[in-house]
């Protein structure tokens, strides 16, 4: 799956502030991802954000 920093990942289940959003700031074997309503900052597996993926909104597309 390409994702990329800076790129917005829609989540399948929502932090625990309510919010599915979350921005991408690093990526490789784990990925470090900052809520975009709470600001909270996190480490996940890269093997466990992929399977929750819904959506990816990127900077240059229309839908963002």
């Amino acid at each position: 799956m390409d994702v990329r920093q800076g790129d917005i990942l829609v989540m399948k289940k929502p932090h625990p502030c309510g919010a599915n959003e979350m921005l991408v700031l690093r990526s490789g074997m784990d990925f470090r991802l900052r809520c975009v309503k709470c600001s909270r900052e996190f480490m996940i597996p890269r093997n466990k954000t992929e399977k929750n993926i819904k959506k990816i909104k990127r900077e240059g597309d229309n839908n963002v």
